[in-house]
């Protein structure tokens, strides 16, 4: 299965990996190469518990992030 996975850094420099897809999986890490290692691992243990549900539900593609400026 393929899941889109959003990183983000944090004010304390972690790095915070979500799944939008999949409510609730997520994680952190201090480095980009072990926030994606442990995001795969929360996918699979998300699975292993969502897995009859995430069947019937009907999942949004992730199309891509824009950034936009505006003043304020």
């Amino acid at each position: 299965m393929k899941f889109s996975v959003v990183v983000e850094k944090d004010e304390d420099g972690y790095y915070v990996a979500s799944v939008p897809e999949l409510p609730g999986c997520h994680t952190q890490a201090k480095t980009l190469d072990t926030v994606m290692e442990r995001i795969k691992e929360a996918i699979q243990d998300y699975l292993e518990v969502e897995t009859e549900d995430l069947k019937t539900r009907r999942r949004n593609e992730l199309v891509g992030v824009q950034f936009v400026e505006v003043h304020a």
